[in-house]
């Protein structure tokens, strides 16, 4: 689920920033030519969501507009003609640019809007400028820092335009203190005069935010001139947390009377009649936090007044994030809890200023037949958490949105709530897949794709226009890292993976199937294994473990292999069943078993690398480099720092292919028309550019097949060809989901069923 922790996205995070900069861009000339680009047509495997979007927001200029903002997928735009969700940063290269700080729509022309942009500290940032609502940017590099996947990315916001004159904006830095832009954007200064400086990227704690959001009164801005008034809030330590300007920013003075230091002013929205509303938490969340509070403050009369709905010693632990404020309504707020576990978070609903509240969840039902794998098994999909966005649409009341860690949720109905009717919710999410994908495998027979995702298990898609019946089961693994399937019976299929958050310690970490992928059954070795393969005929599991294991009896019993090194990794030959090979990275060698996987022998083999120490994967969600060639017996690839090398004789030769880019990651497609060999399809790198790759003549050379308007940040995990298709490949994306492409010259191929 997407409380998963924040450590493996992280991991995921670096990861690829290492692969798309410089991991592969070694002994590959910067100055060789790109071949050209074949036209591709390129569209998403559905399966709806999946991530955690921070917060929606929603256009003040334009009925119908609304942006998503998400921590690791880039910005969404919502579009009322096509009513779905449409990606805005597709043709970026750029992977940080992929993780949302903050996003502010002008208030008086729709077609304008800015991001800021910026995964984590470490890596570059910048402001995101745009005429046209996100179909092109232009884009001004900062050199302070942001964190959109960093903890406390659900506060906000945080970029600010002057309503009195728009040229004008603020920036609430996480580590930088106050910055403001008088030339939309393009170029920033620090407001010297505000007391909060930010202690620098290096030296902030993991858990600091720096500035939360920043507010603008409009009503304080006349004649053309700045506003005057301007609201910030701080999360760092210190005695206050909110800060005012009646100056345009000249000079500034905390709130007086503010409620207690341990509470951290996380949301902020200013009502026509002058009333800040504040929601706090003791923590910046998404997680960690136990306590919190809602505050309003007239910023006229300088009175707070507490209208926490839940109050006393008897209240479930956690604080508050989410906030919006009605436009259309004074008065009427939506808060939501964070971080309430038991009995789950709520949606909180007030007409009358705070001093009465309704709970919307007691209130609620969920229909959510377009993305059913938000059931996890259960008769009813949850209600959500990490309910850090949450936005009222200033043209109708009645629609409202929320966003949990795995989907986002809106209705029409909320008005509904005043004559306390049912309200119907359901996934808003059309267009928008924000999900990190660590596998890809696409079998001979079954459906065309099985996925392995982090945080949402992973799928069997039988129609890739449409979300999955449900997520693989029985067991739900947190991550699917690794899935294989019999070469020569693909009906028997294979995974491991991480165990769910909250499942026992022991819960199984393997699971296979003998449908395709449809349906799941435990495997749990006495050992703790890491990865898992199966003979070409189905019959023998073999498990990555100190001592590797195999079954042949469907893990009722497991017999230790004799004869290879501590963890090695089998894979199985996908047409001799009795064949399995391992490569020995540290000292590089390659074993051999021709007895299904009980003894391994170490086969004297030319020409691989003297070394591959480098080359040994730093994570079970990194794919081991040997791969066995489908449908071709003693047929092996190894894509390694030192190139790509291939071997047709069961390991005992290995040839280095120089196709001219050097390859991260290898698939495998339908042979190309007249020729018997598997199209090659690879994610990899030639001299600057990072790409999706086809060789149609066994990797004597490649051609790129997406474009510059298909970079997806260079955001690229996994890679899979499909064997019935020719030209058709799958990509997964750290951020965007599955994306698949097919040659323009030729229709779609109608799914085989």
């Amino acid at each position: 689920m997407m409380e998963a922790d924040e450590v493996a996205k992280r991991w995921r995070g670096i990861a690829v920033g290492i692969i798309a900069t410089s991991l592969w861009g070694m002994g590959i000339s910067a100055a060789a030519a790109v071949p050209r680009t074949p036209s591709y047509l390129w569209r998403n495997v559905t399966v709806g969501a999946g991530g955690f979007a921070p917060d929606i927001i929603f256009s003040r200029a334009q009925r119908g507009l609304a942006y998503l903002r998400t921590d690791m997928g880039g910005v969404y735009r919502w579009s009322a003609r096509r009513q779905a969700w449409i990606p805005l940063e597709d043709g970026i290269a750029q992977s940080s640019y992929f993780g949302i700080e903050s996003i502010a729509a002008d208030p008086v022309d729709p077609n304008v809007v800015y991001v800021a942009a910026g995964m984590y500290a470490r890596e570059p940032a910048a402001i995101l400028r745009s005429e046209d609502r996100g179909n092109t940017w232009q884009i001004f590099p900062t050199p302070f820092h942001m964190g959109g996947n960093e903890p406390g990315r659900g506060v906000g916001e945080r970029l600010a335009i002057d309503p009195s004159d728009r040229s004008i904006l603020y920036f609430g830095s996480r580590y930088d203190g106050l910055k403001r832009s008088t030339d939309r954007g393009e170029t920033w200064s620090p407001v010297a005069s505000f007391p909060v400086r930010g202690t620098g990227w290096r030296a902030a704690a993991r858990d600091e935010t720096g500035i939360s959001f920043v507010v603008i009164d409009p009503a304080s801005g006349a004649n053309g001139q700045p506003s005057r008034r301007i609201f910030v809030g701080v999360t760092d330590a210190g005695a206050q947390h909110l800060y005012r300007s009646d100056d345009a920013g000249r000079s500034w003075m905390a709130v007086p009377g503010q409620p207690r230091a341990s509470l951290l002013p996380v949301h902020g929205e200013l009502d026509s009649r002058g009333i800040l509303y504040i929601t706090y938490s003791n923590g910046v969340g998404p997680n960690g936090v136990t306590d919190g509070a809602v505050f309003s403050y007239d910023t006229r009369l300088g009175q707070w007044t507490d209208i926490t709905p839940e109050k006393g010693p008897r209240r479930a632990p956690g604080g508050y994030m989410g906030l919006s404020v009605d436009a259309q309504r004074p008065g009427t707020v939506v808060v939501a809890t964070l971080n309430r576990w038991h009995p789950g978070d709520i949606l909180w609903r007030t007409i009358d200023g705070g001093r009465t509240w309704r709970n919307i969840r007691t209130l609620s039902r969920r229909d959510v037949s377009a993305t059913p794998f938000l059931l996890w098994g259960s008769p009813q999909a949850d209600f959500g958490w990490w309910m850090a966005g949450l936005a009222i649409d200033p043209f109708d009341s009645g629609h409202v949105a929320y966003s949990t860690g795995a989907t986002v949720y809106g209705t029409d109905q909320l008005l509904d709530a005043d004559r306390s009717k049912s309200i119907l919710w359901q996934p808003w999410v059309r267009g928008i897949e924000q999900t990190a994908v660590l596998t890809l495998v696409s079998p001979p027979r079954g459906p065309h794709l099985l996925s392995g995702f982090g945080d949402i298990s992973g799928f069997a898609h039988e129609d890739l226009a449409r979300s999955p019946r449900e997520q693989f089961a029985h067991p739900v693994f947190a991550n699917t890292d690794e899935i294989d399937y019999a070469g020569s019976e693909p009906s028997v299929v294979v995974r491991s993976g991480t165990r769910a958050p909250r499942s026992d310690v022991g819960a199984p970490t393997l699971a296979y199937s003998l449908d395709y992928g449809r349906s799941w059954q435990p495997l749990q070795p006495s050992a703790t294994t890491s990865a898992i393969t199966v003979s070409a005929d189905g019959r023998v599991f073999a498990v990555t473990a100190p001592v590797p294991l195999i079954t042949r009896d469907r893990g009722r019993s497991w017999t230790a292999v004799r004869g290879l090194p501590t963890g090695a990794h089998p894979i199985a030959d996908k047409v001799a069943p009795e064949t399995f090979y391992a490569l020995d990275l540290a000292s590089p060698g390659l074993y051999v078993s021709a007895d299904g996987g009980r003894t391994f022998e170490r086969r004297a083999s030319r020409g691989l690398p003297a070394s591959l120490a480098d080359d040994v994967p730093s994570s079970p969600e990194q794919e081991w480099p040997l791969i066995a060639t489908p449908g071709k017996r003693g047929d092996l690839w190894l894509p390694v720092r030192e190139g790509l090398f291939h071997s047709t004789d069961a390991g005992r030769s290995f040839a280095r292919i120089d196709g001219g880019i050097l390859v991260a990651a290898l698939g495998f497609g339908k042979a190309p028309p007249g020729r018997g060999y598997p199209a090659l399809y690879a994610l990899g790198r030639q001299g600057s550019t990072y790409a999706v790759w086809r060789s149609d003549d066994e990797g004597a050379s490649w051609i790129r097949i997406n474009d510059d308007h298909h970079e997806w940040g260079q955001r690229l995990r996994c890679i899979a060809g499909d064997p019935r298709v020719f030209g058709r490949v799958y990509v997964g994306t750290d951020g965007r989901g599955i994306v698949y492409g097919e040659p323009r010259a030729r229709r779609f191929v109608p799914e085989e069923r």
